[in-house]
């Protein structure tokens, strides 16, 4: 049975259940050295700030063509000047000791303890295929549905691993279609959004994974029900809402299938998802 995706507060001590899920797939440790890289303002640093040692979270944009072709072309050459440090404390949970390995960017006068929410914490900005870290910086590295959207996927991928050390884990939750799934579901979300790069499958996901240099570790995945209207206001525009609304309803009363499993559930239109998340360790 699909698990309802219902709306919960994520403040206050509250955690939707779809988060919670992802952070028992985590498994924080309290020793753990964290990024996380999101686009915009993601929940992850929020949730797993206070279960780890050390939290940074990147909101990661992609970077123009013209600036990406005056990167330096070396390992860390050139990445400092595409980073933003916005103010505020970096979240620390227990103080970083002498000798701990933090990130190279972190200073520390950055890294005295977090003691407030999450719009007071350090916001940095950063090309996710360039990210401004040596290697092996972190020992948890995190990317929650922004894998498609923050550049190429497989120079994001290879950036997530290079900057995880050995024995770490990188751990990415995204939008799947099953293996054998159709290619009904992505019209839909074509039609929501003409950029929408497509759903990759399982299989595909993890081939990715693999072949930027990661080792799989673990695989969970589910299927997630979720109001439609909420996920229609995304649409590029009302008349994109009301075709994929009236494509939903359509199945509903047994028509055409779009892949999404749509029903009424109170009065209100629902649809389905499925996600995954993933854990690998950077291949030495």
């Amino acid at each position: 049975m699909p698990h309802p995706a219902i709306a919960v507060q994520e403040t206050g001590g509250t955690i939707a259940p779809h988060l919670r899920r992802l952070l028992e797939f985590v498994e924080p440790d309290r020793d753990d050295v964290c990024l996380d890289v999101a686009r915009g303002r993601g929940p992850m640093p929020a949730a797993l700030g206070p279960q780890v040692r050390h939290m940074t979270a990147v909101d990661a944009m992609p970077v123009p063509a013209a600036s990406a072709t005056g990167r330096s072309g070396g390992r860390d050459g050139g990445r400092m000047e595409t980073v933003e440090f916005g103010t505020g404390p970096v979240r620390i949970t227990g103080g970083a000791r002498d000798g701990d390995h933090v990130p190279s960017s972190v200073t520390r006068e950055d890294r005295r303890p977090w003691a407030g929410g999450p719009d007071r914490r350090t916001t940095i900005k950063a090309d996710a295929t360039a990210l401004p870290y040596r290697d092996n910086a972190f020992s948890l590295v995190t990317a929650r549905f922004s894998l498609y959207n923050l550049g190429d996927p497989d120079h994001v991928l290879r950036e997530l691993l290079r900057v995880c050390r050995p024995g770490g884990r990188v751990v990415i939750a995204d939008l799947v279609r099953g293996n054998l799934a159709g290619p009904e579901r992505d019209r839909i979300e074509r039609l929501r959004d003409p950029d929408h790069p497509g759903t990759p499958s399982i299989a595909r996901l993890t081939e990715m994974i693999t072949s930027a240099g990661g080792s799989i570790r673990r695989l969970d995945v589910f299927t997630v029900e979720r109001p439609a209207e909420p996920w229609l206001a995304g649409a590029r525009d009302d008349a994109a809402a009301d075709r994929i609304r009236m494509a939903l309803l359509n199945e509903v009363d047994g028509g055409p299938k779009t892949g999404s499993k749509p029903r009424i559930i109170g009065g209100e239109l629902w649809f389905t998802q499925s996600w995954a998340h993933v854990a690998a360790e950077p291949i030495p």
